[in-house]
């Protein structure tokens, strides 16, 4: 059934006090998901005068979200649509001489490659393929056009069966599985084949396949299709992403970067034990830039920044001394400097590198957009020091800024002003307390609730990130601000094993998560109740994935919470290990060694082995379609929690995977029913 399978009922609970204030007043609700809008991707044009983006939308009468094509003046000036309806529309590419522009789009029914001619707005689609382009590039001279896509295959055949007889109907055959990953969040069941390489002339006609073999070019997973192709600056041949390795499938961060010429011919530029990725070619053809690292099994690992010549020879690692993980590769178009993206606590920041030299010059900060702490976003390069990225601060939540190497940034976009423009939102604070594990000074913020009064005292609630190998920081999140907007104190936070603190910090938890960074999250607890406007007997704690295993740990830890939601968690690290898409992650990085070798570290490590000290009241919720903390692990919690009678509720939300955020109905239902549990408990008595 279509439904959420448990109701919690909060129409008939009072109003606490403390949310009367915000009453008065418009402020940002979960209602409000519908109206907000994202942008993305922007390219700015070969002679920088157009930048293109993309805008997403949502729609409430298919609840789905659509996205379209954007154009303006690289001044932010003549905003116009490219492209309108309820449609998908992708990867907006320049050609070389800014005639014509390449994107996906679904308008026809399937998603495939369209090319528009900028001076006419003729549109013609020049792809006519089953399985989806992913991440197309041009050719240097406008001829050609790379891209990866999947092709199945017919799998391990074991048995032969007859042909049914006329008119039956026979049940759907049984499904013979020999691949390790074989579905995967997001995606489902995983189809037999692999990701090839493809190009196809810029006019139209028929792709060519250039890769072959049983491995995935430019992904790890049938459909992923997650490493770029880059053209040589001759044109002769495509720069490809892939783990061509005989034991690909478990050692699979061990990707190289290939060259592959147009007639198939392939080679490796690269060859270092672990992954090497994100490779751009300077417009000169001289060098290449990637990212990687030499893989030492750690659970956090810097992804560092190289340069080797144009063939892969006399690499090395540039700007060593950052710390801090890298991405984003892209050259200026004089091939005189090298852009990329890195997060330094909690705020995405641009910068760039010049050849033969380390010093990092950042130009801009703020990178993000994606409507969540966590942060996302992108940027592009044009002539002349310009670029164009998506920002996010507190208190904008997805827009377009352009900037120059001059220092002039500007945001010229205001997609969210008619929804966010005339709401009171909650101000956001920076916070550091030392841990009471061992005084390493943790990060976070802290949401006040719109028209916040000193001189009361609110309820908190603490919201843990994800990953566990990710970072908040100072970037607008819907979630946050409509939990401060019922009402409630939002403190998030950075605990250690967090990214953007250097590796040092990220692997404070290594082979050890979850453990003391329980301490830092309790410690940033007690900082803020030291303020004197949050009441210590009001306290609740929720968090996703990552988030949902720290919850769950913390409440099998102390009492001091009064309700607790636990979103998509690991409960048992066993059983995670053999049934989420991640296996390889879990047992040769997370852990010193298989679940049946040392079973007593995966069982000291999991929640589930402190569910006999639980009391708090406690809402288990994750997505029916959950692949990446599956939905068994939910249903051991929330089944132990009751063996052990405490007050719990499982919520499954149907077709939805890790995150829910798939469909915004359900985005704003995830983020009622942890206000509307916590409601539940909120002004009752200890």
């Amino acid at each position: 059934m279509n439904r959420l399978l448990i109701v919690v009922f909060v129409a008939s609970v009072a109003v606490p006090a403390s949310a009367l204030a915000q009453q008065n007043m418009d402020v940002l609700t979960a209602e409000d998901v519908f109206d907000l809008e994202f942008v993305s991707d922007p390219q700015v044009s070969p002679d920088g005068s157009q930048i293109v983006f993309v805008r997403q939308w949502a729609d409430p009468h298919t609840d789905t979200r659509y996205s379209n094509l954007w154009i303006m003046n690289g001044d932010g000036s003549g905003q116009r649509s490219l492209t309108s309806g309820k449609q998908s529309d992708s990867w907006p590419r320049w050609a070389p001489d800014g005639s014509r522009l390449l994107y996906v789009s679904d308008m026809t029914g399937s998603a495939q490659l369209h090319i528009r001619w900028m001076d006419t707005g003729a549109t013609n689609r020049i792809t006519n393929l089953a399985e989806e382009p992913r991440v197309p590039a041009w050719s240097p001279d406008g001829s050609q056009i790379a891209f990866s896509s999947f092709v199945p295959d017919a799998g391990m055949q074991l048995i032969s069966m007859p042909e049914p007889p006329e008119g039956a109907e026979w049940a759907e055959p049984a499904r013979v599985i020999h691949e390790l990953v074989h579905r995967f969040d997001g995606a489902g069941d995983l189809e037999h084949g692999f990701t090839h390489l493809f190009v196809v002339p810029s006019e139209g006609g028929t792709p060519r396949q250039i890769t072959s073999g049983d491995f995935h070019h430019g992904g790890y997973v049938g459909r992923s299709g997650s490493g770029r192709p880059v053209w040589s600056a001759d044109g002769e041949s495509v720069l490809i992403v892939a783990n061509r390795h005989a034991d690909w499938e478990l050692e699979n961060r061990n990707t190289e970067i290939y060259e592959v010429s147009l007639d198939g011919e392939i080679r490796a530029l690269t060859d270092r034990k672990g992954p090497d990725g994100g490779v751009a070619v300077s417009p000169d053809g001289l060098r290449i830039a990637y990212t990687g690292f030499d893989d030492r099994y750690q659970g956090y690992q810097v992804t560092g920044l190289y340069m080797a010549n144009r063939d892969g020879s006399d690499a090395r690692q540039v700007a060593a001394q950052l710390d801090r993980s890298v991405g984003g590769l892209a050259w200026s178009p004089d091939s005189r400097r090298l852009y990329f993206s890195y997060a330094d606590m909690g705020n995405t920041k641009i910068a760039y590198v010049e050849p033969g030299s380390d010093e990092v010059h950042v130009v801009a900060e703020n990178m993000g957009g994606s409507g969540s702490a966590y942060g996302g976003g992108s940027f592009s390069v044009g002539p002349d020091g310009v670029f164009a990225y998506t920002t996010s601060t507190p208190t904008v939540m997805s827009e377009l800024a352009v900037g120059d190497d001059g220092g002039d940034v500007r945001i010229v976009t205001a997609v969210n002003e008619d929804v966010l423009g005339h709401k009171t939102l909650g101000a956001v604070e920076e916070l550091w307390w030392p841990s009471s594990h061992d005084g390493l000074d943790i990060h976070g913020w802290i949401i006040k609730p719109p028209g916040f009064d000193p001189s009361r005292r609110y309820p908190l609630i603490l919201e843990i990130h994800g990953g566990p190998f990710a970072n908040y920081g100072d970037r607008f999140d819907i979630e946050k601000q409509s939990m401060a907007s019922a009402g409630y104190v939002v403190l998030y936070t950075n605990p250690r094993g967090s990214t953007s603190y250097g590796e040092e910090f990220g692997n404070l938890i290594h082979h050890s998560y979850p453990g003391n960074d329980y301490y830092d999250l309790d410690s940033g607890v007690d900082a803020v109740i030291e303020l004197g406007y949050v009441d210590p007997e009001q306290l609740y704690i929720t968090g996703g994935s990552g988030g949902g295993v720290l919850s769950s740990w913390s409440i099998g830890m102390t009492d001091r919470y009064k309700a607790a939601a636990v979103l998509y968690p690991v409960i048992n690290w066993y059983s995670f290990a053999v049934s989420a898409d991640i296996p390889i992650t879990v047992s040769k990085y997370w852990f010193p060694s298989m679940p049946w070798e040392d079973p007593e570290h995966y069982m000291s490590r999991s929640p589930i082995s402190l569910v006999g000290n639980v009391t708090t009241p406690t809402m288990v919720m994750t997505g029916v379609e959950d692949y990446r903390t599956p939905m068994s692990e939910s249903d051991q919690y929330f089944q132990a929690l009751k063996l052990e009678g405490v007050e719990a509720v499982l919520v499954k939300v149907p077709g939805e995977p890790h995150g829910i955020r798939v469909r915004p109905s359900h985005f704003m239902q995830k983020i009622k029913y942890i206000v509307g549990w916590f409601d539940r408990y909120r002004g009752m008595a200890s």
